[in-house]
């Protein structure tokens, strides 16, 4: 892909309104552009990190045996009536009435619509258990809306709901999401912790926050400092400890084994969420199954969200630097960036495309930096947008028969020989 023909409106300053630094990099390196408070455009470049964590999603999703579905961002009151929670979820639901005056809202969440779904079709225990699974946008009308898209009011998720035949078998599918979770977020190159939360609005049982480590995260962690596996947030270790919890506390889980652990605080995003809900919308909606003696049961549920969106500003909050964003290999929009010195002189260009195009027959994904600007404003640029390689190719190699090579996290250059370098960034890749 050459960067003339690409649209990457880069900005040497971030708007003043950029709070954290998540937002000012994703606004200066053209991912995105504001349209108002919690509205934000993805551009191509913010495009190809969100469906390369998409694409992530996505295959540790069907690897449970999840399936993919397409729910309406509009939900009809009717079936959040049924629930009880069109009267109570407050001024984050945005509603809106049609053209016959009926009243809709824009999907927060989709546990009414996806309930509704399933109640139709699934009739019998032989049908279940069941996961349905989608991407889209949802609104949350935040009071405050801030940090860009890391508490906007429109973002974009993976929400996922399982059914059950009973307690056990949804416990036991808990499980294998959990597990699901943790591939994913280890494949984005993320540092994170799963930690106990409170359910929150969505409700259930039991529920466990996916929280990526972060100085500038807005959560706060409260775990054990000897590793015991004791995490929670800051909420939920509240309610454990019956009291807002101090840094002189300690571990209850150690205390119970007679051992004396300090607590230990830090600072995290949370990225994923996901809940035991039991019968709660089940029962509501009247949600059954029959059993093999023909016995109606409310459907036991499970609730599994990732804020996708929120993957990408939690990826460069954990990796960044003075000079841009330091993207981990697996999300990157493209994973190298060839920096010709002057594209023009004929030699410069020959080995400029046709590493671009030995690369991509590979499958790598590449940004050739063609534009006649400063090799100074490439390097500006390429250190920005985050790529993990940089390509360098000059008047000055090419006479040695090599081209530099630079990770975007050091700064060692080496010299590799023109004709090895395909093998060469294979290998790193």
């Amino acid at each position: 892909m050459k960067l003339s023909q690409y649209y990457i409106p880069t900005l040497r300053e971030a708007p003043r309104d950029a709070e954290n630094v998540s937002a000012q990099l994703m606004m200066r390196s053209g991912m995105v552009r504001k349209v108002a408070s919690g509205l934000y455009s993805f551009l191509p470049l913010g495009m190809r990190v969100l469906k390369n964590v998409e694409e992530i999603i996505r295959e540790e999703m069907n690897g449970i045996g999840a399936l993919e579905v397409w729910l309406p961002h509009i939900q009809p009151k009717e079936l959040w009536e049924e629930t009880g929670r069109w009267g109570v979820y407050g001024k984050e639901l945005l509603r809106i009435k049609d053209r016959k005056n009926s009243e809709f809202c824009f999907a927060p969440t989709a546990e009414e619509v996806i309930t509704d779904l399933v109640r139709k079709d699934v009739k019998s225990y032989r049908q279940l258990p069941i996961t349905l699974y989608q991407f889209g946008a949802k609104f949350r009308d935040e009071i405050r809306p801030r940090f860009g898209v890391m508490r906007a009011r429109e973002f974009y998720m993976k929400d996922a709901y399982s059914f059950h035949a009973d307690e056990t078998d949804a416990s036991n599918y808990y499980e294998k999401a959990f597990e699901a979770y943790g591939k994913i977020f280890k494949k984005c190159g993320l540092k994170f912790w799963p930690v106990q939360a409170e359910s929150g609005a969505i409700g259930g049982s039991f529920s466990h926050e996916f929280m990526v480590l972060a100085e500038t995260g807005e959560d706060e962690i409260v775990s054990c400092s000897n590793g015991c596996g004791y995490a929670a947030n800051r909420e939920r270790a509240a309610v454990e400890y019956g009291r807002e919890v101090k840094s002189e506390d300690l571990c209850l889980r150690c205390k119970e084994k007679g051992k004396e652990s300090p607590l230990r605080f830090s600072r995290g995003i949370e990225v994923g969420h996901t809940f035991k809900l039991g019968a709660k919308y089940s029962q509501a909606m009247q949600a059954t199954y029959l059993d093999d003696a023909g016995k109606s049961h409310p459907f036991v549920m499970g609730c599994y969200g990732i804020g996708v969106s929120r993957v990408v500003a939690a990826a460069i909050e954990q990796s960044y630097d003075a000079n841009g964003i330091i993207w981990p290999r697996e999300i990157a929009p493209f994973q190298v960036i060839l920096v010709p010195i002057n594209f023009e002189e004929p030699k410069t260009k020959e080995w400029s495309l046709e590493i671009e195009r030995e690369l991509t027959q590979r499958g790598v994904s590449v940004l050739l930096d063609d534009r006649s600007e400063r090799a100074g404003v490439k390097f500006k640029d390429a250190d920005l947008i985050g790529a993990p390689i940089r390509v360098t190719i000059g008047e000055k190699g090419i006479q040695n028969g090599t081209v530099e090579v630079k990770e975007r996290a050091g700064e060692t250059v080496i010299h590799v020989r023109k004709e090895e370098i395909l093998t060469h960034l294979i290998e790193r890749i």
